[in-house]
Parts: structure tokens; sequence; C-alpha cells
């Protein structure tokens, strides 16, 4: 797939597995939420510095996250960055954010969120990984979780963090 030039810098989209043909606009979705995470955060980078997210299965995650991790399951979305976040302004490569289907479309299902909207928030949440947004802490994740909210709002995503506040649905 070529790099998308709609953001604000070389973004790249893999489709590593064909679950994600359930979700057909997956690419444009990833463009928009990259581009939205580096307007709300003001996050700077050359504009031809590459960026990928690849859109995978729960097995190349599970895989990923054992051997990186030493996590052996796997988890809604990796990041892996190429540089250090004070490195990000010139670095020709900023790293990858990796979305598991299974455990995406899961979590979606069970937090009464449409997997577009849950895809959106998992890659702006990514991307800001990338320039070194955390939530190790308490103060760190309130950060990360407003620039998050901002920049699904610019995309008409609700708040993400507001759903969680109903109890998931249950089969019966």
């Amino acid at each position: 797939m070529s790099p998308d030039r709609s953001t604000p810098v070389a973004l790249e989209t893999e489709r590593d597995s064909d679950l994600w043909d359930a979700l057909p606009e997956a690419e444009a979705i990833v463009a928009k939420a990259a581009s939205a995470a580096f307007a709300e955060a003001r996050l700077v980078a050359r504009p031809d510095a590459e960026l990928t997210v690849t859109l995978a299965d729960d097995a190349r995650v599970r895989a990923l996250n054992a051997e990186w991790r030493a996590k052996d399951r796997p988890t809604n979305v990796l990041t892996f960055p190429a540089v250090e976040p004070d490195e990000t302004a010139d670095a020709p490569m900023l790293g990858d954010v990796i979305l598991a289907f299974e455990t995406v479309a899961r979590e979606a299902r069970d937090e009464r969120k449409t997997l577009a909207d849950h895809v959106a928030h998992l890659v702006v949440h990514g991307v800001l990984h990338l320039f070194g947004y955390d939530h190790l802490d308490d103060a760190e994740a309130d950060a990360m979780e407003a620039v998050e909210i901002r920049a699904l709002a610019r995309i008409g995503v609700a708040d993400p963090y507001a759903a969680l506040a109903d109890p998931p649905l249950t089969n019966s």
C-alpha cells in the first residue's frame, strides 16, 4: 500500500490479516485518526518521516507481545517507537503501530462502540505513544486521555472513556 499523503507524515497502512476486510474503510480511519493525533497534540515530525500502522490479527500481536514485552497474549495495540521521543522532530522513521483485529473487535463490542471508533481511538493512542505519551501513573494517564478525547472529537468520535462507565454487554 502506498503512503497516505493526507497526514502530516508518510503514513503507511498495511493489512496483514484478511479479518480487516470487515472494516473496508480501515485505511481512511487510520489516516484521519493519525492526523487528529498530530493536530491535537501538536506533534512535530519531518513531512517525509515514516509511520506504519499494521492491521494484524491476534496471533501476530501475541507473538510480538511475547517476544518484545514477555507477555504471551494478544493485546489491542502495540507501539514500537523507532527513536526516543525527543528525537521525533528530525527522525526519518517514527515507528510502528500494530492493531490486533480480534481483540479490537471484541473490545468494541463489549464496550458498545463501533469498530471504526475503537480503531480510531487505538490509532490515536498508538501515535501518542510514539511521541512519548504514556499512562504509567495517574497523572500521565489523565494527560494522555485528555489529548485522546480532544483528538477523537476532531474527527467526530465520542469520548471513549465515557462509554467505559457503562457496564459491558453480557450474553444472556
